[in-house]
């Protein structure tokens, strides 16, 4: 079955840290490129951060410096490790591929910045 499982999700003080990460299922992490998109209430999703079959890693730049997309291959697995958070990265986050054509998406995970 083909599956993608977010984890590590909650709600974190601003300026602190979560690493959230997107177990995959049925398909290779390393043949394709995988993204984190998210969506806060009212808003559209937007991406977040991608990282290519050949280990290039892009992020928003409204996370730039904050955010860093890495890939364990041997757990097929992504990770999104999130610093310096701030009120404004309040939103779900979804992890996605595609595979055979068709966008594959978790369940997504919230995340929440407050004090």
């Amino acid at each position: 079955q083909v599956q993608l499982v977010e984890s590590g999700g909650g709600l974190v003080q601003p300026g602190g840290s979560l690493s959230l990460s997107c177990a995959a299922s049925g398909m290779s992490v390393s043949s394709r490129t995988m993204g984190w998109y998210r969506q806060a209430p009212q808003k559209q999703r937007e991406l977040v951060a991608t990282i290519t079959k050949n280990g290039d890693a892009n992020v928003a730049d409204s996370v730039k410096g904050r955010f860093t997309i890495s890939r364990d291959n041997a757990k097929n697995t992504v990770v999104l490790q999130m610093d310096s958070l701030k009120p404004e990265d309040t939103a779900v986050y979804y992890c996605h591929a595609t595979r055979l054509g068709r966008d594959v998406w978790g369940q997504g995970t919230q995340v929440t910045v407050s004090s």
